[in-house]
């Protein structure tokens, strides 16, 4: 069972590696849901920890559409990433129609790898996140989807996250997100019947 950590400061990420986490988010403004951390915290979190750092790649807070200006912004956040030696990118983009940005997502995809890609809980924001796991097979090099199936917590999303795993067919890893401690991360694991599980408090009180 993979823990993946939410963090935005070192100390926070450097904890979670000690209380068993197996891999880092890092971001910065985590009560904006997310943004992109500095360089420099990028460089101190992949050069101090030992497990691997996803970077959110998130130039504003607010919606997931972006304009060609923030898309660019977001392609010099993915090189500091990758200079910095992260393992990988985490990023969301949506249509003004509310569907997959699929020609942007492709672009910061093919822009990204080798690097991981997450495409994050920009899918929850669909009438039906199920369609969007289908729009992202169709992109190739997308390694992992985060999502609480549209709902609150994982818990209330079960059988969405469910129906997400099934139609990824283990192409994509469905990353399970939603209230997941380390207190209900088993129970969660039973509901859902994932393998990797993404939280603020996955591995205890940072």
């Amino acid at each position: 069972m993979i823990k993946e950590a939410c963090v935005e400061t070192f100390e926070e990420a450097w904890k979670a590696e000690q209380l068993g986490a197996n891999r880092i988010e890092l971001c910065s403004n985590l009560h904006l849901d997310g943004l992109t951390p500095s360089f420099e915290l990028i460089q101190k979190a992949c050069s101090g920890l030992n497990i691997p750092v996803m970077v959110m790649i998130r130039p504003r807070a607010g919606s997931f559409v972006y304009s060609e200006e923030e898309i660019n912004q977001m392609k010099n956040e993915i090189d500091r990433a990758k200079k910095a030696g992260a393992a990988g990118v985490v990023f969301g983009l949506l249509t003004q129609e509310n569907k997959i940005d699929i020609f942007n997502t492709k672009l910061l995809v093919e822009y990204a790898l080798p690097l991981q890609v997450t495409f994050h809980k920009a899918i929850d924001e669909l009438v039906d996140p199920v369609e969007g796991v289908k729009d992202l097979l169709n992109i190739k090099g997308i390694t992992r989807i985060l999502t609480s199936g549209g709902k609150t917590s994982a818990k209330e999303g079960v059988d969405t996250i469910k129906k997400m795993i099934k139609t990824s067919a283990g192409q994509i890893i469905i990353l399970v997100a939603g209230k997941v401690t380390k207190n209900n991360i088993e129970e969660n694991k039973i509901l859902t019947g994932a393998n990797e599980f993404h939280g603020r408090k996955i591995v205890g009180e940072l």
